[in-house]
C-alpha cells in the first residue's frame, strides 16, 4: 500500500472524530447542514411524544432513560425536555452520546458520554448517526471482482486486493455485486449493523430508533452514495476533516427481530405532525392563531415532504414487547406508508 493511503473506513474514522477531525469542530453539525432537528421544533416535539408513549408502555417507571446517539451539540435533547411535562422529567435520565466535548451552557441534567450507558430503560434515538459510522467501500474491477477502495488524503483513490471475509459475506447477503458491471459499487455496511446492535443492547427494555437516509436491497444504489458535505453544499469526499463523509445506510441489514421499517411522512404522521392548513375560519375568528398554525403547517410540510427530509426512514426496534407498535404497523422488517 502506497504511503498515504488507507481504507475508506479508517480515513474517515481520522477525519470525522480524530483530533482535528470534523465533528470535533466548535461550530458542530449545524454549521453546516440541516438536519430534521434543525429545520423545527415540531421535529422535537415527535420524539417528546414518543418518549412518553415509551413511559406509559413501560408502566412509568422509577427512572426512564432518552438516549440521544449522535447527540451533535445537544439540539435535540434539549427541545425534547424542554417539551417534557414536569412528572416526566422528574424521572427523566437524558444522555447525550457523542465524541465531540460537552458544549459549554448545555441542560445540566444532561449526562455527556462517549458510548451508549449500558443497562437503562427507555428510549434510544439516533438521528443521522449511522450514515457517518465509518465503512469501507467496494468496486468491481476490469474483471468483476469486488476489490477494496483505498484513499489518500486529498481523496485519490485506488483499488485494493479483493474483498474477503466477513466483509466478502457481508456483500453477497445485503450488496451482492456479482455480475455487477466494472466500477459498480457498494458500502460494506457490517460496522454500522455492530454499533446498531450495540446502541439496542444497551437497552434492558424500551425502544430503539435509528432515522437516516437509507436504501433497500431491493434498490442499492448501483454507484454507492458516498459523498461529502461543508457549508450546506455537498461536496467531493475527501479525508482530510474539512468536511463530513457521509453515506447512505442499509436499514434493512440493520434490522433485528421485531423492528419496523417505515418512511418519516409516516412515522411522524403516526406522532400527531400533520402539514394540513389551518381552516379559513380561523383567520377571522383569531388571525394571530391563523398566522401560528399557518407556520406550524409550513415546517411539518417540510418535515415530512415525501421528496424531501419526509422520505428519510425510521428503523424501530422494540426491545421487549411492551413497547413494539408505538409507531405506526410493527411486527415486520418493512411497514408501508398508509
Amino acid at each position: 500500500m502506497a504511503s498515504g493511503t488507507t481504507t475508506w473506513r479508517a480515513a474517515t474514522e481520522a477525519a470525522l472524530y480524530g483530533p482535528n477531525g470534523f465533528y470535533r469542530r466548535p461550530e458542530g453539525p449545524a454549521g453546516h447542514f440541516r438536519t430534521s432537528v434543525h429545520a423545527s421544533a415540531l421535529y422535537a416535539g415527535a420524539v417528546a411524544e414518543l418518549l412518553r408513549r415509551v413511559d406509559e408502555a413501560l408502566g412509568h417507571p422509577a427512572e426512564l432513560a432518552f438516549t440521544d446517539v449522535g447527540a451533535g451539540r445537544g439540539e435535540l435533547l434539549a427541545g425534547v425536555l424542554g417539551r417534557t411535562p414536569p412528572e416526566l422529567a422528574a424521572r427523566l435520565r437524558p444522555y447525550a452520546v457523542e465524541r465531540a466535548e460537552r458544549p459549554p451552557g448545555l441542560d445540566g441534567r444532561i449526562t455527556w458520554l462517549s458510548d451508549v450507558p449500558d443497562g437503562v430503560e427507555g428510549l434510544l434515538f439516533a438521528n443521522e448517526w449511522l450514515d457517518n459510522v465509518p465503512l469501507d467501500v467496494a468496486e468491481t474491477d476490469a474483471e468483476g471482482l469486488a476489490r477494496q477502495v483505498l484513499v489518500q488524503e486529498d481523496g485519490e483513490e485506488l483499488l485494493g486486493g479483493p474483498v474477503a471475509g466477513e466483509d466478502a459475506a457481508w456483500l453477497a447477503s445485503w450488496w451482492p455485486l456479482d455480475g455487477a458491471p466494472p466500477g459498480s459499487r457498494a458500502e460494506i455496511g457490517r460496522p454500522r449493523d455492530a454499533a446498531w446492535a450495540r446502541a439496542v443492547g444497551s437497552l434492558r427494555a424500551g425502544l430503539a430508533v435509528a432515522v437516516d437516509y437509507a436504501h433497500d436491497r431491493a434498490d442499492r444504489p448501483p454507484f454507492g452514495t458516498l459523498t461529502g458535505f461543508r457549508d450546506g453544499r455537498e461536496v467531493r469526499p475527501v479525508p482530510d476533516g474539512s468536511c463530513d463523509i457521509t453515506a447512505h445506510v442499509a436499514l434493512d441489514a440493520c434490522a433485528g427481530r421485531g423492528s419496523s421499517l417505515l418512511t418519516q411522512r409516516a412515522a411522524l404522521r403516526a406522532l400527531g405532525v400533520d402539514g394540513s392548513r389551518p381552516p379559513l375560519a380561523l383567520a377571522s375568528s383569531d388571525p394571530a392563531a391563523y398566522v401560528r398554525a399557518l407556520g406550524a403547517a409550513g415546517e411539518a410540510a417540510e418535515l415530512t415532504a415525501p421528496g424531501g427530509l419526509g422520505g428519510f426512514r425510521w428503523l424501530v426496534q422494540p426491545v421487549g414487547d411492551a413497547c413494539a407498535g408505538l409507531v405506526g404497523p410493527g411486527g415486520g422488517h418493512l411497514a408501508e406508508e398508509g
